[in-house]
C-alpha cells in the first residue's frame, strides 16, 4: 500500500525556489508594514498617555516643579521688593515684575526637558523601545504620538507653573510697597499664556534631545548646557560672539516673553518665542531622521 507523506502543520511555509534575498526581504516588510497599518494614529496617541500617565517620574516632576517655582516666585518677590527701594533712578526705571514672579521658569524648562526625555529614554533604559517598534513599525508615527501627548502635558503645565508663580511674586511685590502686576495689566496674560508656551517647546526640546542621545543620564547634562550654563557666560564671550548668543541663543530668546521690560538691544517677546519654536522644530526633524534610520 502506498503510504502518503502528510506536511506537519507547524511546519514553517518556505519561500519557493528561485526567489532572491532581496524579494524575500521585501516581502518581510511589506507584511511588516500591512501589520502596522492596522495600528491607527489614535491607538498610539492612547498608548502613549497610559505609558507617560503610569511613570512614577511624571507625577513627581510635574508637582516638583509646581512647588520650586511658586517658592522661588514667593522668594523673588519678597526680596526684590525689599530692594526697590534702594534702587538707583536707572535701576527702577528698568525693573521688571513679570519677570521677578516668573523666574521659575529656568528651573521648569530643565524639569519639563527632562520630562520630555524621558518619555523616550526611559523605553530605551528598559528595553520596551523594542516591543513599541515590533507594534508599530511606523517609526514617524511613535516619535510624533510622543510629541503631541507630551505637549497635551507640558501645556497646561506650563500655564499652571506660571499663573501660580505670577500670583505667588506679585502678591510678595505688593507687599512690600514695590511696583507690581494685576492679570488685567498689559502683558500679564502674555507672559503666564507665553511661559506656558515656551515650558511646552522645552519639553519638545528634551524630547528631541532624549531621541538623539538615548541616554537619560547625558540628556540631563545636555539640557543644562543649553538652557542654565551658556546664559551666565554669553556677556563674558568675546565680540559679537556674545552678543550674538546673548540675542538670539533659543532659550535666552525664548525667555523674554517672560518680561514686561522690553530691552532695546534683545529681541521682542514673540520674536525671541518664534526663536524658541524654530530651533525646537529642527530638532525635532533632525530626531525623526535619526529615530527613522537608527537601529533600536
Amino acid at each position: 500500500m502506498r503510504q502518503t507523506t502528510v506536511r506537519p502543520a507547524s511546519e514553517p511555509t518556505r519561500f519557493r525556489p528561485g526567489r532572491s534575498p532581496a524579494r524575500r526581504l521585501r516581502t518581510v516588510r511589506r507584511r511588516e508594514r500591512e501589520a502596522g497599518g492596522a495600528v491607527t494614529f489614535a491607538h498610539c496617541l492612547h498608548a502613549e498617555w497610559i505609558k507617560i500617565r503610569t511613570m512614577r517620574s511624571t507625577l513627581y516632576v510635574l508637582l516638583g516643579t509646581l512647588a520650586f517655582c511658586a517658592g522661588l516666585a514667593a522668594l523673588n518677590g519678597s526680596s526684590a521688593g525689599d530692594e526697590f527701594a534702594g534702587l538707583t533712578p536707572a535701576d527702577q526705571a528698568v525693573f521688571d515684575p513679570l519677570a521677578t514672579s516668573l523666574r521659575g521658569y529656568l528651573i521648569a524648562q530643565i524639569t519639563l526637558g527632562l520630562l520630555g526625555g524621558l518619555v523616550i529614554t526611559s523605553e530605551y533604559g528598559a528595553r520596551t523601545i523594542v516591543s513599541t517598534l515590533a507594534s508599530v513599525p511606523h517609526r514617524g508615527r511613535v516619535l510624533t504620538s510622543k510629541a503631541v501627548v507630551l505637549v497635551a502635558v507640558a501645556f497646561p503645565t506650563g500655564l499652571v507653573v506660571s499663573l501660580t508663580g505670577f500670583l505667588v511674586g506679585q502678591a510678595a511685590l505688593s507687599g512690600a510697597g514695590a511696583p507690581h502686576l494685576a492679570l488685567s495689566d498689559g502683558g500679564a496674560l502674555r507672559g503666564i499664556f507665553g511661559g506656558g508656551l515656551y515650558l511646552a517647546l522645552a519639553g519638545l526640546f528634551g524630547l528631541a534631545l532624549g531621541t538623539v542621545i538615548r541616554s537619560t543620564t547625558a540628556t540631563v547634562t545636555t539640557l543644562f548646557g543649553v538652557m542654565l550654563i551658556v546664559q551666565p557666560f554669553a556677556p563674558a564671550l568675546p565680540g559679537g560672539l556674545g552678543d550674538w548668543v546673548t540675542t538670539y541663543w533659543p532659550p535666552i530668546a525664548g525667555g523674554q516673553i517672560i518680561t514686561s521690560y522690553q530691552d532695546p538691544d534683545l529681541l521682542t517677546p514673540w520674536a525671541g518665542l518664534g526663536v524658541m519654536a524654530g530651533c525646537v522644530a529642527v530638532m525635532m526633524g533632525a530626531a525623526h531622521a535619526v529615530f527613522r534610520k537608527r537601529d533600536a
